[in-house]
């Protein structure tokens, strides 16, 4: 009886334990790689942050496009 126990030991920690472990960092990695409701809306923010810039960055080149038209050529 004790060599079963002992070949099942072995198994267990060549096999099982492996892909145990294997697996457990699988799925941390896995939940580490999405993102929180915290993150989402930090997100949002930015993302909205920035179409409002780009909106206003717009309108000052179409203003000094009309006022100097050759601020282009001099940046």
């Amino acid at each position: 009886m004790p060599d079963g126990v002992f070949a099942v030991a072995i198994i267990f920690m060549v096999i099982v334990a492996p892909v145990w472990i294997i697996f457990h960092y699988v799925t941390r990695w896995r939940i580490a790689k999405t993102l929180s409701a915290d993150d989402e809306q930090m997100l949002s923010e930015l993302w909205h942050s920035a179409n409002k810039m780009e909106d206003r960055i717009r309108q000052l080149e179409k203003i000094l496009d009309a006022e100097a038209p050759g601020w282009r050529a001099k940046a």
